[in-house]
């Protein structure tokens, strides 16, 4: 299965915490979805909305154990989902992806990649990986 990423597994130095596999990994977008930033941490949570598109990482054909530790590290306050992700303006792919559902969690600041704090985010998340 596809996995489309858009906060913290997006960074190469996340993702290989938490996967075994080695994946090739494409830029894509997905519609109809909005991210923004989670009171109080460093990653983002992504849910649907209209009239709003996600650019992230697309990581191609994880095999179904490293899909199970992207479940147990995204955790109750996420949902994976099947989406469909834009790869370029005429391909299209099925992927899954993880939609935040503590929305009371969720601020009105739309998350940046680029104010990302990798550091402080593995030091808190990535420990034990």
């Amino acid at each position: 299965m596809h996995v489309f990423t858009y906060g913290s597994l997006m960074f190469p130095a996340v993702w290989e915490r938490v996967v075994r596999g080695q994946y090739r990994a494409v830029a894509a977008m997905l519609p109809g979805h909005a991210r923004y930033e989670v009171s109080g941490e460093t990653y983002p949570g992504m849910v649907p909305q209209a009239d709003s598109a996600v650019n992230g990482v697309l990581y191609l054909d994880v095999d179904d154990a490293d899909l199970l530790a992207l479940d147990v590290f995204e955790g109750s306050e996420y949902r994976r989902d099947v989406v469909t992700v834009s790869v370029t303006a005429e391909e299209n792919l099925t992927a899954v992806t993880y939609v935040f559902t503590a929305d009371e969690r969720l601020t009105d600041k739309v998350w940046e990649a680029e104010s990302f704090r990798i550091t402080h985010f593995m030091d808190a998340y990535c420990r034990d990986q």
